[in-house]
């Protein structure tokens, strides 16, 4: 497997009363950082999976029935944080991401893919089309804005189902199959189903951590999954499959359980937010 390196960028974040994301969780609005992971490949250059918030967001969220989203989910995103910027500070041009892979199609995972017009974008076909059915005030309650799929997404996506499929090694039991994105084995995605249509997380050779395994909103926080403690039906049941869900999120606490070396990175995880650097 082809090892890469990884760094993880807050790019803003939202309040949201923490019950809504862990059952034992409390009604106080808590912050939910929204983050995107920078993956850097040997050939390949600069990767990114998932893009946070972007001024977009804001943009494609003025009008009603959109507005809600914004209402229900309050969004802060400081002008330092725009990915592009945080990008340029590490010396990478937005125009030089060639890869752009994403976990799913809700707003805060995708906003900023208007920044990244050369990338290739690596989605799951099933989130794509249900991220394009019905009206706009049933893709807003999915957590879905489609000012935000770019137009020219019919050209430039890739689909996971469409991707070589491989075996999975034993230490990634029991998850055993996935989607070869890359074609050398560094970038391999894996189904998360549960939380939307389309759910997909990553696993990478990360050269600082080992395996790295990047599973989106499978889980809200790393401590959610050693806990295996999953988000209230509520809330889990407003936007996908809460039994669905709750199996996935079982299966990464048996990982974890299994391999405790391992890396989880949910894309809110209060904890890798900490890690990344402050812009």
């Amino acid at each position: 497997m082809t090892e890469v390196t990884v760094r993880p960028l807050r790019v803003g974040h939202c309040l949201h009363p923490q019950i809504m994301s862990i059952r034992d969780g409390s009604w106080r609005p808590t912050v939910f950082p929204a983050l995107a992971m920078l993956i850097v490949h040997p050939v390949e250059g600069p990767i990114l999976f998932d893009t946070g918030y972007d001024p977009a967001f804001l943009q494609a969220t003025e009008a009603l029935p959109e507005r809600f989203y914004r209402w229900l989910t309050p969004v802060t995103l400081g002008d330092q944080e725009h990915l592009p910027k945080q990008l340029q500070r590490l010396g990478i041009a937005a125009v030089d991401v060639r890869h752009l892979v994403l976990s799913h199609f809700h707003a805060d995972h995708m906003a900023g893919i208007h920044a990244f017009p050369n990338a290739a974008i690596h989605c799951a076909r099933a989130g794509l089309e249900a991220a394009c059915t019905g009206g706009r005030f049933a893709a807003v309650r999915q957590g879905v804005l489609r000012k935000l799929i770019p137009a020219d997404i019919d050209v430039r996506a890739r689909f996971y189902e469409e991707d070589q499929r491989i075996a999975l090694p034993p230490s990634l039991a029991p998850f055993d199959m996935g989607a070869d994105i890359l074609g050398d084995g560094s970038v391999v995605a894996v189904e998360l189903p549960g939380h939307c249509p389309g759910h997909w997380g990553i696993v990478v050779r990360d050269g600082e951590r080992g395996d790295h395994f990047m599973v989106g909103d499978a889980a809200w926080s790393s401590d959610a999954i050693r806990r295996n403690m999953p988000a209230p039906a509520i809330a889990s049941g407003f936007l996908g499959n809460t039994r669905v869900g709750r199996e996935t999120l079982g299966k990464l606490h048996s990982l974890w359980a299994r391999n405790r070396e391992m890396t989880f990175t949910p894309c809110h995880c209060p904890e890798r937010a900490a890690e990344a650097v402050r812009p």
